[in-house]
């Protein structure tokens, strides 16, 4: 089978990582637009039971996403003074630029082709292609060219993001009882780890307007193997 992943991000490799796997007789193509250390947007923070999936999936790539994360249990929330904390999440969190990287050396690993600085502007540059993954992020080109058959349902309204942040280094060991918490501050606002161009809706970087739920059809019938952002 030939395979197409336009849009080299996380979903997008681990997509092409996991069909390689599971068949090296596949033909398996992950098309990035930007070069292979460029990252824009945010840090990626993965759950206990997420990390277990990846080591199921995976467990090459996910014995070096856990080496280079940092670990914590407890959410401390501080808002107009009131101070709040709940443990026993189990969160890690890892530089996004970081995470494409091992991704992208596991990918290479297992044969899958990266092609990079190749912006694909239609799918149909691909006729060859038996499947075509759109993970070409939040705005898609492809899953826009298509939304028909998606049939997206987007909700966009004015949120706050809160910023996270840990009260101390994070050890890249699992917390222990007594250990200081992440803490959750809502009065700032985060900025992205590098600038990005303004979105499709001209809201720019750092705006409070973010799309909130972006769904389809077909998405509802399946669930992100990996729960990563796609770009």
């Amino acid at each position: 089978m030939n395979i197409v992943c336009i849009g080299g991000g996380p979903s997008g490799l681990y997509f092409a990582l996991l069909m390689k796997r599971q068949n090296p007789d596949h033909e398996v193509t992950a098309v990035e637009r930007n070069r292979p250390y460029d990252t824009f947007g945010w840090g990626v923070v993965f759950s206990d039971q997420t990390l277990g999936n990846l080591q199921a999936a995976d467990p090459t790539s996910a014995a070096q996403i856990l080496g280079a994360f940092n670990h914590w249990d407890d959410i401390e929330v501080n808002i107009r003074g009131a101070k709040v904390r709940s443990g026993g999440h189990g969160f890690c969190g890892i530089g996004r630029k970081r995470l494409l990287n091992i991704l992208q050396k596991r990918c290479e690993e297992v044969g899958v082709k990266l092609v990079f600085e190749t912006d694909v502007k239609d799918d149909a540059d691909y006729p060859d292609a038996d499947l075509i993954i759109a993970s070409d992020g939040l705005n898609s080109r492809v899953r826009t060219r298509h939304a028909a058959t998606y049939q997206p349902d987007i909700d966009t309204r004015d949120c706050r993001f809160v910023c996270s942040r840990p009260s101390r280094s994070r050890s890249k060991r699992p917390s222990t009882a007594g250990s200081r918490p992440m803490r959750i501050d809502s009065t700032k606002t985060p900025r992205p780890s590098s600038s990005r161009p303004p979105s499709a809706s001209g809201a720019p970087p750092g705006s409070t307007r973010w799309r909130r739920r972006t769904r389809s059809r077909s998405a509802r019938s399946c669930s992100r193997s990996t729960s990563m952002a796609t770009r």
